[in-house]
């Protein structure tokens, strides 16, 4: 907490192993409360594809969301919380993942992230993984996307509370520029 430069984060869950992140948001949970997991045992990306990582490997965490906004307007968090989260991955090791549509992020065109957005009793759910330090023969081969990490991009460990820490402070950013049109 003392390393985070914004609000969303001082709400703060850390669990060793969850089915997935996204269930462990309180409906009454504050904006910005956040979930950190070093495992999901069922975790998943857009269409209900799985998300595998071996355990301390990843970022994974969830962040609640209160924005209160048009529903339509919803499904432009996905876009917000990826570029937010390529950036941070930027700041942090200094790749440039590009934005696949919808929810996907991507170096050298293998898939290093992803983001799931889901609405509910008016809030809004964001789960985002990062394969931060995933080596080459741990990342899941019988996928639709090849999948990289950043330590096989960059060839060293990322750390992984920096990452969430910049991770954090751009979704804020980008969150409330989004808030405000």
């Amino acid at each position: 907490m003392p390393r985070l430069r914004g609000h969303f984060g001082h709400e703060y869950r850390y669990v060793e192993s969850t089915p997935s992140t996204q269930l462990l948001l309180a409906p009454d949970a504050p904006e910005g409360a956040v979930v950190v997991a070093e495992e999901q045992t069922a975790g998943r990306g857009r269409l209900g594809r799985r998300w595998l990582a071996p355990a301390g490997t990843s970022l994974l965490c969830s962040v609640q969301l209160r924005p209160r906004i048009e529903p339509r307007r919803l499904p432009e968090l996905t876009a917000v919380a990826a570029g937010a989260c390529a950036q941070a991955i930027e700041a942090v090791t200094g790749l440039a993942p590009e934005v696949k549509d919808p929810n996907d992020l991507l170096v050298g065109g293998r898939k290093v992230a992803g983001v799931l957005a889901e609405a509910r009793e008016e809030r809004v759910v964001l789960g985002l993984g990062i394969n931060v330090n995933v080596a080459k023969v741990d990342l899941p081969t019988e996928v639709d996307l090849p999948a990289t990490s950043l330590l096989v991009e960059i060839g060293r460990e990322t750390d992984r509370a920096e990452l969430l820490v910049e991770l954090l402070e751009r979704l804020e950013r980008h969150y409330r520029e989004w808030l405000s049109g």
